[in-house]
């Protein structure tokens, strides 16, 4: 169950982080902290509410980041 989250923001990954490595991050997170790597039944909707929640947190973060020294967009023109 302990495996460590990567770091999903530039220079550490040059690419765009896709949704699906934040909700894996969020996940990860999820079982983490809650100790269940699959909930039971009457936990699940909380468990997924979780993550989805945590997902979206972490996407607003990453969106909002400013990282110093990465390269910037080139612009056409």
């Amino acid at each position: 169950m302990c495996r460590s989250i990567k770091t999903l923001r530039p220079p550490v990954l040059p690419e765009e982080t896709t949704e699906e490595e934040i909700r894996a991050a969020a996940l990860q997170y999820v079982r983490k902290v809650s100790g269940f790597r699959a909930p039971a039944a009457h936990n699940r909707e909380v468990f997924d509410h979780a993550v989805e929640a945590i997902a979206a947190a972490t996407a607003e973060l990453l969106g909002g980041l400013e990282v110093r020294g990465a390269a910037q967009p080139q612009r056409a023109g």
